[in-house]
């Protein structure tokens, strides 16, 4: 998968405070869904949502998503965006909750094959039920990067922990900052042309605006069917290292934690664009 910012989904949120992720390094960082935290235009306005699945779809990991749970078992999948990932785990006869802020994108989760299957929340983790458990939970698309604040990453952490069934595994991905993918989000490598059935010819691009205290912050750009109007989306992803990432594991409770560095499953290295928590 392209190296483009993140829920460039799942583009970014918008929080109360500090901002939310791009596109230029993939599907992350797009819908942040969490304690005080509000979804960016690119997420609720309608047109831009409309894109989300043209400019993200599925890929390998997708595909690592979707093997993870061996067999039926209760998911729930926050930040779910248009729903891709939730409705095909469903088709594998899992039993799906799908969490997401962005009232569009569910629009769109709703409408899409298979969505009958799943269980859709319009809200963050605090809209479910205390009272229910899980078997996985998953935040995919970089999703985890949106979060700037330690205390907020540590609530989120918390409020998963309480839903989670013994035994049960939380699993997200976080970029490497040690492989610099911000370095990449420049306009010329980021840029993007695709042809969307219905919107006409759609282009994208990335600049990095600030980089410091371990967070990126960045525009995307968009041009829609040719148009000269261009929508601007500001956005603020956190990088952070595997150290730390244990770290706020470990203190919301989560004992066993391992780290992968690829979607093929290879262990996690310095080397690895990825970190692939896997935390019980």
């Amino acid at each position: 998968m392209p190296d483009r910012p993140a829920h460039a989904h799942r583009q970014p949120f918008r929080s109360r405070g500090p901002v939310r992720s791009a596109l230029p390094p993939d599907r992350s960082a797009t819908r942040l869904f969490s304690l005080g935290a509000m979804p960016d235009e690119i997420y609720t306005g309608r047109s831009l949502a409309a894109l989300y699945d043209s400019l993200n779809p599925a890929g390998p990991d997708t595909d690592f998503y979707c093997q993870l749970p061996q067999q039926p078992c209760r998911i729930l999948d926050l930040g779910c965006g248009t729903g891709l990932l939730a409705a095909k785990l469903a088709a594998h006869g899992h039993q799906v909750t799908g969490v997401d802020p962005a009232v569009a994108m569910l629009d769109i989760a709703r409408q899409r094959p298979g969505s009958e299957k799943v269980r859709w929340i319009d809200g963050d983790i605090l809209a479910v039920g205390t009272a229910e458990r899980f078997d996985l939970v998953l935040m995919t698309g970089h999703v985890f990067q949106v979060f700037l604040d330690e205390d907020q990453v540590l609530a989120v952490f918390s409020s998963v922990r309480r839903h989670l069934e013994d035994g049960g595994r939380l699993v997200f991905e976080s970029r490497n900052p040690l492989a610099r993918a911000w370095e990449r989000w420049t306009p010329e490598q980021s840029f993007r042309s695709i042809e969307h059935p219905t919107m006409g010819t759609l282009e994208t691009w990335h600049e990095v605006v600030d980089v410091r205290a371990g967070q990126v912050s960045f525009r995307t750009y968009t041009r829609i069917g040719g148009q000269n109007k261009l929508i601007i989306s500001p956005s603020t992803l956190a990088f952070r290292d595997q150290t730390e990432i244990e770290r706020l594991l470990h203190e919301t409770g989560f004992a066993d934690v391992s780290l992968l560095g690829g979607w093929e499953g290879r262990p996690f290295s310095a080397e690895s664009s990825e970190i692939i928590a896997v935390a019980r």
